[in-house]
């Protein structure tokens, strides 16, 4: 069999949406009478121009910093001053009268020829533009904490001092010369956030108009050397600048040049910002600068490792964020808010109502994208957008996470992934999740709204909430899967984890969501014969089972369950859960509860290799001082790992047993594999729904079991240093007696190779592909390479490999 990649595999085109077209005032076609005149019939479609609002506002507030054709072209090279409103000629210097200056003793004066800038050093390397000579002391890069972002532009922090050099036409004299740097943002910049001046020379000690500051460090000839400190709570985004000089009549400034852009981000580092964040255990190493991570996926018995490429460094993707908030409209000075950034963030990640960067599907028919199995790391997908301005092709909850996660880290914001097992979607908004049972004991999908994820992903950002009460500040949690709309968005947070732990669940923002996915009860409702629901169990554990994250510095798990929950039973969970009845939280009481009511049941199982068979072990265990006769049905159910329940393949009835008091009785079951693998189609998770009678007690319980997927296997080879070429090998071989079509398969690493894929049209059963592919380390650390697998019959496969690459 050839399983070689055919050379033009089928295409993967996002699908395209009346959302992605242009903006445009449509005038329908009918005839409108006006007195005795009619407008005949036409159908026409006419651009919106800001004319067309002109009598709404007298100028829209800026939206935008970073698109070149935004209609703002910068400002004048020349600016007259309030006096003169004469246009200058073509060459302005020439009519100027020169200024002068006391020259030495035996002369009375000096002429100096009009001051003009040759050329602008950003200083973003630690050497000087024009000698070449290395200078650590203004290496901005370096004492920002950007060097890794492969951007030719300047990269800097907010708060935190950065140096620019300017060469002039002759010797600068500060107590004679008078120039200004602008630092200008938006497409209509007025002087406060948005324009910031700052002022050199004579008039230097002049009242400050701005919170940013400026001084000059050195005066060396016709060099000049300054030091520019923006601000703790500037505006992110990308400015412009230019060097105004004072001229006799006006300001004449240096004309438009992208290469001075500078990229100013939020500033961890700086305690002033409000995403400062204290460096104990090297949380800023993980949390800002991190380029590569691990989300964790599969159930609380068998955790799955997933590697994720954030790669918030690499080449236009700190653009394609920017561009992510350009397209959203929001308004310039919002962008200096953290709260408000993120929470606009988690919007624009989804296309749910906005036109976002991701489009969600789970309904497992991929053939219109990319499925969200398939994807490695976050940088195609930003850059795709950001190119296209489409909507991607697909995303489920960790994709969405960890798209999200590199658009907070690459503008400054320490943030993290997060992984709640047993996670509970709260439909009805009663803050509990309620199961339904028919009489005979199966569930009754129908009726049933609520659902628990096997897991679900989201994000945690850290910053200060300074709208909310002392305390709630830290780490706040925000999702952009689309899952329920907030403020007519869907979006969700950012919701402080402190007010979700206490259960005060009127804080902004979506605090009550995020606090049923993690602390609901997991109610037990059962069918009787007359159609009425009655509450037989109630689950207080269940839901929010644990909660984990990568651990500082290390790839495992760190488990932060008790930053969103106390432990059950405790005082202070008592207090947080009567906190939460009064924000509408109705706890239930078991109806069918009696005093004596001492058994309950337990599933147990070991983990299962996809395409094996298993045992259930089903524990019965009566805790009572009296024997119990009990009986069970189990039902077993191939879901997606949303809870979405696809088929059915088992259903075990139990007869009555016996089982004596203070004793445990096991019964075992048996599921062979052709049972489920009929059935499984392209998912992994089973869940198993127990729920029976033990004397005039019912019993239930769930477990859900993630099947393990055959691993991809990488291995590197090479020269493990920057600059040098090395190649990485994927094999993988089909663990299933059937083919395997229309196979794809991805690899990617941060700092290492870019996103890549081929296309196989069959893997026969049991057959090996391998895959060999070359690249050039730009990046040197601690790196990782990681690869995916994805096919109709097959998902779920993936395979990571690490390496430690030495700079040159």
């Amino acid at each position: 069999m050839d399983h070689r990649a055919i050379s033009h595999p089928p295409q993967r085109l996002p699908a395209s949406s009346p959302e992605t077209m242009d903006h445009h005032t449509i005038i329908p076609s009918s005839s409108d009478h006006i007195g005795h005149h009619h407008r005949p019939m036409v159908d026409t479609i006419k651009p919106i121009t800001k004319l067309a609002y002109r009598g709404r506002f007298c100028h829209s507030l800026p939206d935008c910093s970073n698109k070149e054709d935004d209609g703002f072209d910068g400002m004048p090279e020349y600016t007259p001053y309030d006096e003169e409103y004469l246009e200058p000629p073509e060459h302005a210097d020439t009519v100027f009268i020169p200024r002068t200056r006391p020259g030495p003793e035996e002369e009375e004066e000096e002429e100096l020829s009009p001051l003009n800038v040759e050329d602008i050093d950003m200083c973003e390397r630690g050497f000087n533009k024009w000698t070449g000579d290395p200078d650590t002391t203004y290496d901005n890069k370096f004492l920002h904490h950007t060097k890794e972002y492969d951007n030719p532009r300047l990269v800097v922090r907010r708060g935190q001092e950065f140096f620019i050099r300017i060469r002039f036409c002759r010797d600068f004299y500060a107590d004679f010369d008078d120039f200004q740097l602008e630092f200008l943002i938006g497409n209509d910049p007025t002087p406060g956030q948005q324009l910031i001046q700052l002022l050199f020379g004579v008039r230097e000690d002049s009242d400050k108009h701005t919170d940013w500051l400026g001084s000059i460090v050195s005066v060396d000839g016709a060099q000049v050397t300054l030091s520019i400190t923006p601000s703790a709570n500037a505006i992110v985004g990308r400015f412009k600048m230019y060097v105004a000089i004072a001229k006799t009549r006006g300001m004449l400034r240096t004309r438009r040049d992208p290469t001075t852009d500078i990229y100013v981000l939020f500033n961890a580092w700086c305690p002033d910002d409000p995403v400062y964040l204290e460096d104990e255990r090297q949380e800023r190493q993980e949390y800002v600068l991190e380029d590569g991570g691990t989300i964790y996926q599969g159930d609380p018995s068998a955790v799955s490792e997933r590697s994720w490429m954030y790669g918030q460094f690499e080449l236009g993707v700190l653009d394609a964020c920017i561009y992510i908030l350009d397209s959203s409209q929001m308004l310039i000075v919002h962008r200096a808010d953290p709260v408000k950034l993120v929470r606009k963030g988690s919007a624009m990640l989804n296309s749910q109502d906005d036109n976002g960067v991701l489009v969600g599907n789970w309904s497992d028919d991929y053939s219109m994208g990319v499925a969200p199995t398939l994807w490695t790391g976050s940088v195609k997908i930003l850059l795709q957008y950001a190119h296209t301005g489409i909507p991607v092709c697909y995303a489920q909850c960790w994709v969405f996470a960890g798209v999200f996660n590199t658009f907070l880290r690459c503008l400054g914001i320490p943030a993290r992934v997060i992984t709640n097992f047993s996670s509970a979607h709260d439909n009805t908004g009663n803050l509990k999740t309620d199961l339904i049972f028919l009489h005979d004991g199966t569930p009754d999908h129908k009726n049933t709204r609520d659902s628990i994820w096997n897991y679900h992903c989201w994000n945690e950002a850290w910053m200060a909430r300074h709208d909310l009460g002392e305390g709630l500040g830290g780490w706040q949690a925000v999702d952009a899967t689309p899952q329920e709309t907030s403020d007519g968005y869907y979006r969700c947070g950012p919701a402080s984890v402190r007010a979700i732990k206490d259960g005060l669940m009127s804080q902004m923002y979506d605090a009550a969501f995020v606090f049923a996915e993690v602390n609901s009860d997991l109610v037990f409702r059962k069918r009787d014969k007359y159609g009425l629901l009655k509450t037989f169990r109630v689950d207080k554990t269940h839901v929010g089972h644990v909660i984990l994250t990568k651990a500082v510095g290390w790839d495992r798990p760190d488990d932060i369950t008790r930053n969103y929950k106390y432990h059950e039973g405790s005082k202070e969970d008592k207090i947080t859960m009567a906190r939460a009845e009064v924000y509408g939280m109705a706890r239930e009481i078991p109806e069918y509860l009696t005093a004596d009511a001492r058994v309950s049941v337990k599933i147990d199982c070991k983990q299962v290799g996809l395409g094996e068979a298993f045992t259930l072990g089903i524990d019965i265990i009566n805790d009572g001082d009296t024997e119990a006769k009990a009986s069970f049905t189990l039902v077993g159910r191939v879901v997606f790992y949303t809870g979405v329940v696809t088929k059915e393949f088992k259903d075990h009835r139990e007869p009555t047993m016996i089982v004596p008091a203070n004793e445990t009785h096991r019964v075992y079951v048996n599921v062979e594999a052709r049972e489920y693998m009929t059935a499984l189609g392209s998912q992994v998770s089973l869940q198993f729904v127990l729920t029976g009678q033990a004397s005039h007690q019912y019993l239930s319980s769930i477990r859900v079991i993630t099947l393990k997927t055959p691993p991809l296997t990488l291995v590197l080879s090479g020269v493990h240093k920057v600059g040098y070429e090395m190649y990485v090998n994927l094999k993988f071989t089909n663990p299933l007696g059937d083919s395997l079509f229309d196979v794809w398969v991805a690899m990617e690493g941060p700092g290492l190779m870019v996103f890549r894929t081929k296309y196989y049209r069959e893997v026969a059963p049991y057959a090996t592909l391998s895959w060999t592919e070359g690249f050039i380390p730009r990046m040197g650390g601690k790196r990782r390479m990681m690869a995916a697998l994805d096919c109709d019959k097959l998902r779920q496969v993936w395979g990571v490999t690490r390496a430690t690459i030495e700079y040159s």
